[in-house]
């Protein structure tokens, strides 16, 4: 079961559903609007590997925006603070925004239950589009778990700004050594 607009309000007001900064303005019938952050970052890399870390560099999107290109994954983080112990949040990106071809969260869009965090996008255009700092990019539901609830404690937790990858740290032997 999604939650309403109206809905996601109460809880919010409730202390169930967290959205740091909240604004009503960004309230839709079922969703709310998230903004994108000031920065992004890139890899600096041709190829990636998942068992080692991924330098990166970290880009300012300035007041005149930034223009990204294709074959190339952003990653952005949101304005906002937001998660829940209560509800399991879903991202996507706001419709205008995918008319213009920019994936948003290109594969990751369900969020753990118990993430509370500014949550990083996975931003990938198919044609070079220009981005702004605090752009209303994507969109958040709320969804009611059904069964036992275990919250989220993983790597990621209050995490703040864009993110790179930490899958490599998933081949770490409990020692620490990369198996």
């Amino acid at each position: 079961m999604i939650l309403t607009g109206p809905e996601i309000t109460h809880q919010y007001e409730a202390g169930r559903i967290i959205i740091e900064p909240f604004c009503a303005d960004q309230v839709n019938p079922n969703s709310y609007n998230f903004r994108l952050g000031t920065a992004l970052k890139v890899y600096t890399d041709e190829m990636l590997d998942v068992r080692r870390p991924n330098p990166v560099k970290e880009l300012a999107i300035p007041e005149a925006g930034l223009v990204l290109e294709p074959d190339r994954i952003y990653l952005g983080s949101t304005v906002e603070i937001m998660g829940s112990d209560h509800y399991v949040p879903i991202i996507r990106a706001r419709s205008g925004v995918a008319r213009l071809g920019l994936f948003v969260h290109v594969t990751a869009d369900l969020i753990d239950i118990g993430s509370i965090n500014q949550w990083t996008l996975q931003l990938h255009a198919v044609q070079p589009v220009r981005v702004y700092p605090g752009l209303l990019i994507g969109q958040v539901t709320f969804w009611v778990p059904q069964g036992d609830v275990t919250l989220y404690a993983g790597k990621y937790q209050g995490t703040r700004g864009p993110q790179e990858s930490q899958i490599h740290r998933d081949f770490l032997a409990p020692t620490g050594v990369v198996i």
